[in-house]
């Protein structure tokens, strides 16, 4: 039986992905109400995702998208925070930020269209986001603790996958620029190889260096100056090639001198404007 779900990887090859086309909703919004730098032009975010899925499709994989119109959801173009996908089926998270409530249940739905199973859906108080949870292997998940993701929501996620052999290892985020901007763990590290990740060290607590560091990973650092314009946000596609915002020259040449293949995409509207990489733009449904 061919494997359609599973994706306990930031690394295995891409195989199928679910992305949300800019529509309306997010050409119109807000940019105080969404903590956007300004008002995207939706034609131009348009033309810069269809490109950027397009650079998907080169590497072979498999785009689906989320067919749900969502008129008040700006940030439902970010798929990848809603949901994660196990092996064993997907898990429906509680998003921190409350106008972005009911992206989950979108997802869900979506899911159970393609015969996904649900294997747990957060409850009660707990919140967590896609951003925040980093799979390190296949058998371990960091899972920053912030303003999107609580205790409680960790709680829940090792209920269930601790019957899975997951380990979710805490990692405790700092005050950044508040509760109303987005610090995600994803906003300062992106795993690009086994044994490589990209990350911005200011913003890095020494314990999780720490545990990086004794699992044998190279750590590529990003420059202060490329940290705002999302260096650290990078989508790996295979081991050792990845998709990144262009526009951060020096974090790709020190990719590339990791040994990574580096492409770029040009993000203006869909992610400067919006605080989202490449990584937030995707929901990867299948890896490996």
């Amino acid at each position: 039986m061919i494997k359609r779900y599973g994706s306990q990887s930031m690394v295995a090859p891409l195989q199928t992905v679910l992305v949300k086309r800019p529509s309306v909703a997010f050409g119109s919004a807000d940019p105080h109400t969404w903590h956007y730098t300004s008002q995207p032009n939706l034609a131009v975010a348009q033309a810069e995702h269809d490109a950027f899925v397009q650079l998907l499709n080169q590497f072979g994989a498999e785009v689906i998208y989320h067919p749900a119109e969502m008129p008040d959801h700006a940030d439902a173009i970010f798929t990848h925070d809603p949901t994660i996908v196990t092996d064993e089926g997907a898990i429906i998270l509680q998003m921190g930020k409350p106008l972005r409530r009911g992206e989950e249940a979108a997802q869900a739905k979506v899911y159970e269209s393609l015969g996904i199973p649900i294997l747990a859906t957060l409850r009660g108080d707990a919140l967590a986001e896609g951003g925040d949870l980093l799979w390190v292997d296949e058998k371990t998940l960091a899972a920053g603790l912030g303003f999107r993701t609580n205790k409680e929501g960790v709680r829940q996620l090792r209920g269930a996958l601790t019957p899975l052999g997951v380990e979710v290892v805490p990692v405790e985020l700092a005050y950044y620029q508040g509760p109303e901007a987005c610090l995600h763990l994803m906003s300062f590290i992106s795993i690009v190889d086994v044994d490589v990740a990209v990350v911005y060290l200011p913003l890095m607590p020494v314990p999780f260096w720490q545990l990086l560091k004794d699992r044998g990973f190279r750590l590529v650092e990003v420059p202060d100056e490329e940290f705002l314009t999302m260096g650290p946000n990078v989508l790996a596609v295979a081991p050792g090639q990845c998709i990144m915002l262009e526009g951060n020259p020096v974090t790709r040449a020190r990719l590339e001198a990791a040994g990574c293949a580096v492409q770029t995409y040009k993000g203006t509207e869909i992610s400067l404007k919006a605080e989202g990489g490449a990584t937030c733009l995707t929901r990867p449904i299948l890896r490996g």
